[in-house]
C-alpha cells in the first residue's frame, strides 16, 4: 500500500510541478519579449548578435542567451515560490535560501540543456536550426528567439522535475532520539 500512496504522491507532485512550471514558461516568456522589446529600440543590435566573445574564438555569447539567463532567474524564483508553497510544501526546509539556492542549483542544469537547444535551434549551420523562411521576425508569431526559448523550456523541463524531486525537493527524514525503556 505504501508504494501506490508514494506512486500517487509523485503524480500529485508532477501534475503541481508542471502547472507551476506553466506558470514559468508564461513568465519566462513574458521576460524574454520584454527584453526583446526594449533591444528593437536599439536599431543597431539583433538578438543574434554577438554580446560577448569567448576567450578570442568564433564563439560568442549572443543577445538571446543574456535574455534567455535574466528570464531563468526571474522565473526560477518564481517557480521556486510556488513549488515550495504548493508542489513540495511537505518536504521543504524551514530556511528559504537553503532550500532556493538547490533549486536555482538544479535548474542551472536545466538551464544549460536549454541554452545548448536554443543555441542549436538559433544557429543557421545547426541541422536543428530553425527556418529563416518561417522565422523571419515579421510578428510575434514568426520570432525565432521566441520560439527557440519556448522549445528549449520543454525540452529541459522533465530534467528539471527529477533533479528537484531527487534533490532540492526531496523528502526529509525526521529523526525520534530514543530514550532507552529501563525494565525495573
Amino acid at each position: 500500500m505504501a508504494r501506490s500512496s508514494t506512486i500517487g504522491t509523485t503524480i500529485v507532485q508532477f501534475l503541481r510541478f508542471g502547472i507551476v512550471g506553466g506558470s514559468g514558461v508564461l513568465v519566462n516568456m513574458a521576460v524574454v519579449v520584454l527584453m526583446n522589446k526594449l533591444m528593437l529600440f536599439s536599431a543597431d543590435i539583433t538578438p543574434e548578435d554577438p554580446f560577448y566573445n569567448l576567450f578570442g574564438t568564433a564563439f560568442h555569447i549572443r543577445w538571446y542567451h543574456v535574455f534567455q539567463t535574466v528570464a531563468f532567474l526571474v522565473a526560477n524564483t518564481w517557480n521556486y515560490q510556488l513549488n515550495r508553497m504548493w508542489t513540495f510544501k511537505a518536504t521543504v526546509s524551514p530556511k528559504w535560501w537553503k532550500g532556493f539556492f538547490a533549486f536555482l542549483t538544479t535548474g542551472l542544469v536545466a538551464f544549460m540543456v536549454s541554452l545548448v537547444i536554443s543555441t542549436l535551434l538559433m544557429n543557421p549551420e545547426s541541422p536543428i536550426a530553425l527556418s529563416d523562411r518561417i522565422f523571419d521576425n515579421s510578428d510575434g508569431f514568426h520570432t525565432k528567439v521566441y520560439w527557440a526559448n519556448a522549445i528549449a523550456i520543454l525540452v529541459s523541463m522533465p530534467i528539471n522535475f527529477l533533479i528537484n524531486r531527487l534533490w532540492a525537493f526531496r523528502p526529509t527524514r525526521i529523526v525520534v532520539d530514543q530514550e532507552p525503556i529501563s525494565h525495573v
